[in-house]
Formats: structure tokens, sequence, C-alpha cells
């Protein structure tokens, strides 16, 4: 007969290759407080209820005190035989206190053991998340503040559009970001009914108050269908969408560092210690650490498709296939927080050049919609004051000028509105301050969006403490 806790009516046991093919101990190690203070409050409910005598609570509470105290100090044994964590601890439990350690599982499953430990796991996982995510947006709030005043080009298709404060594309990705915290908030919102007393999927007959466990560990109800309560993973899923978008900011974030970064541009400068050499060419500052970043955004995309996939057919209720979910989940969990750990404090130390981006906008046509402008407030349509420009343009090429080099008489051979106050609407200080609507790059409506960005910070910390 099988050994196994649920051994009794097997007559053989899986070999040890299959064991481990199937044991997932290993992975959710770092379930191990959550799966304690998840059994602490199940027992003090077994006990509140009469379900179990007053000192076999007390003798359990202890041995788990003990068990989680070995776990902490790394004198805990983690084998593959016992294929996961509820497991080993209820055993290692039993062999502290004896026979008592049994009761500890009565009224319930690991399917909602494991739910709710999970869910206090996500809990934490998201408010870290949120914090590092406030580290980058402080990051780029440092940034937008010292290099307030400089000028740079802002790009469509990547081709020069229209000046734009170095600060304003800077918040951009703070905003980007802003948009991820409240995505975490809202996952944090839903993740509020206690799994915990569902047990295998249909209840238990044992008189069980899930209220009681649900307050004990900050939920606000029990969940209400049990059969959906342990077929769900939509947890791990909503969760891994968001880092897979998060990601996706930080890699376009990345992208811009690394083209702006090249000698083409060389509108930024990262520091030292984050970025690499040559083995070859002596001259050579490679931004490695963004490259990276923008390339494991694959991975990151693969853990949320691999768990969409996972999930696609399982039939209700729990199915072994859902075990998956910890490898991907951790993985999702570990890379997102590991990568915002380093985009912190390297766009903290980028350094601006702000002579090479004003040239750069100076040099690219980027006003050529102020010109349009002028020519509209001085009556002419839209459309034919867009032609004139685009004719004046294509003469600065021919003759290799910029716009701010033509002479009057080159402009009046375009259009005889041009008058000697073009070449201050044509500035590229004209152009960004300008561009005073709500939300846009002036200086006045950048500051609102900075004084906007400063609450949202000072509330996140609160919050956050």
């Amino acid at each position: 007969m099988s050994s196994k806790m649920w051994g009794g009516r097997f007559s053989e046991v899986p070999s040890k290759f299959v064991e481990e093919f199937g044991a997932v101990i290993k992975v959710e190690t770092r379930l191990c407080p959550y799966d304690i203070q998840g059994s602490m409050a199940h027992v003090t409910m077994l006990g509140e209820t009469g379900i179990l005598k007053a000192e076999d609570v007390e003798l359990i509470k202890k041995g788990l005190a003990e068990v989680g105290k070995e776990i902490e100090a790394g004198k805990f044994v983690f084998n593959a035989e016992d294929e996961d964590i509820h497991m080993a601890i209820e055993k290692r439990l039993t062999e502290i206190i004896g026979p008592a350690g049994g009761r500890l599982h009565t009224g319930r499953s690991r399917n909602d053991q494991c739910c709710v430990d999970s869910y206090l796991y996500f809990r934490d996982a998201a408010k870290e998340c949120q914090k590092l995510i406030v580290e980058i947006q402080k990051s780029l709030f440092e940034q937008a503040e010292k290099n307030f005043g400089t000028i740079m080009p802002g790009f469509t298709h990547l081709q020069v559009a229209q000046p734009v404060l170095a600060a304003h594309w800077m918040m951009a990705y703070f905003w980007m970001l802003k948009r991820d915290y409240d995505r975490l908030q809202s996952f944090l919102d839903r993740l509020v009914e206690c799994p915990l007393g569902a047990a295998a999927l249909a209840g238990t007959d044992f008189p069980i108050d899930r209220w009681s466990t649900a307050k004990q560990l900050g939920f606000k109800k029990p969940t209400e269908n049990s059969i959906d309560t342990v077929a769900d993973r939509d947890y791990c899923i909503e969760f891994a969408s968001i880092a897979a978008m998060s990601y996706m900011h930080l890699s376009r974030l990345c992208e811009e560092i690394i083209i702006f970064a090249s000698q083409e541009y060389k509108f930024v400068e990262l520091s030292d210690d984050f970025t690499t050499g040559s083995s070859i060419m002596p001259q050579k500052k490679n931004c490695d650490f963004a490259e990276l970043i923008k390339g494991r955004t694959g991975r990151m995309y693969g853990y949320l498709q691999a768990m969409l996939t996972m999930m696609k057919g399982i039939p209700l209720a729990y199915d072994k296939d859902m075990q998956e979910d910890k490898f991907l989940s951790y993985e999702t969990i570990d890379l997102w927080q590991n990568t915002m750990k380093v985009m912190a404090p390297m766009v903290r130390k980028m350094r601006i050049n702000a002579k090479r981006t004003y040239q750069a906008a100076a040099h690219g046509f980027s006003t050529a919609t102020d010109m349009a402008d002028y020519l509209v407030k001085k009556g002419m349509p839209f459309r034919d004051a867009h032609r004139v420009v685009g004719q004046t343009v294509r003469y600065c090429v021919e003759k290799d000028k910029t716009l701010e080099e033509l002479a009057l008489e080159e402009f009046k051979a375009q259009s005889d509105l041009f008058e000697e106050d073009i070449f201050e609407d044509i500035s590229l200080e004209h152009s960004v301050g300008a561009r005073k609507s709500y939300g846009g790059t002036s200086p006045e409506a950048v500051k609102v969006q900075m004084q906007n960005a400063e609450k949202f910070l000072d509330d996140a910390h609160q919050k956050l403490l």
C-alpha cells in the first residue's frame, strides 16, 4: 500500500523520476509563509466552531509556528516525494505534534488551500510591483525637473515632427506607468474574496465559518461558488496581462534610450554602470541592459500566452494542468520586479544632452506646423497653408537650409502673407511655448501635469506605507 497521504486506494507509487516530473514543491516554496498564515486562520476557525477541541487547536498552532521557524531559518527539507508545500508542511507538523497534526486538514482541500495561499501571495506581489513602478516614476519625474527647459524634437514615424520639452517626453512614460499602477490597484480591488472553505469543489459538510477565515486573512467576504473558486486562475492571467502591458511600456522606453544614445542622435547617455564595452572595439559603450529588457519582452508575452493556453480547455473544476500556474506566475513576477529594479536607477542616472537635442529640433523642420498656423492666422485656408509650407520645406531641402536660415524675401517668394514676425513664430521656444492646451508641451502645461504627478506620488507613498 502507498505511504502517501492520499495513498489508501493505491498499491503502487510513481517512480522517483515520475515523482520529480509531477512535483511543484521546489517552485512554490515562496508560498510557505502564506500557507502557515492560511492554516493558522483555518485552525482558529475550526476551534471557534467546535469542530476541533481547544487543546488540538493550540497544539496545531504551536506546531505550525515551529514549522514556520524552520522554514524561515532554512532548516526545512523540501522533498519531491511530498509533492507540494501543503503536504510537506502537514507532514512535518504531524512529525512534531503527533496525530493532532492530521486534524488540521478537516474541512478543507489542497485545492482551496492552494488558492488562498496564492491569493495572499499575489496580494503582496502586486503591492510590491506598485512600489517598484512608483520608483521608476520618481526617476522620470526627477529627470523632468532637472531638464525642464530642455527642448528636443518630438517624433512620429521616427521622423522629426514638432519640438517638445524633454520633460514632456519623459512624463509621457510616467503616465503610462500610472496606468499600470492603476491596473494593479484594480486587480487588488478584485482579489477580496476568500477561497478558503470551498474545499475540493463542493464545499464541506463540516459546520465551518468561512466569514471568520475571510476576516482573519484580510478579505471582505468568502467566494460565492465553490466550483468556480477552485477552477479559477483568472487572477494569474490578469496579473500576467498587466505585467505584459507594463513590460511593453518599459521596452518602449528602453528602445528610445537605445536610439537616443546612439552616435547619430547623442540625445542621452547612460551611466557607465548601466552599459558594457566591446571585447574588440575599445570605443564602444553599449546599452546592454536596456537591450536585455527589450529582448525579454518576448519572454513576458510568452508567460501570458502560456497561461491562456493552459486554461483554454480545462473542464470544471480542478485539473493538474493548473499546477503550471506556479511556474508561469512566479517567473512573470520575478522578471517584472527584477526589471523594474534595474530601470529606476538606470533612468535616474541617465544624462540628457540639451545642446544636441536643441540642434536636432532646429534642423528637422520641426516648426513647419507653426509656419502653417501662422498663415492660417493671416487668413489663408489651412489646406493652402499646408501646401505652401510643404513647398517651402522642399525649397529648403534643395538649398540645404533650415527654415530659420531663410531670408524674408525667400519666405515672400512662397506667400506675400509672410512678414518679419514669421521668424518669431518659427522659433523653437515660441513653438513649444504656444502649445498651452491642457496636456500640451508648453512650460505652463507641463508644470500642471508635473503638479498632478507630484500629487499622485504623494498619495501613492501614503497608500503604500
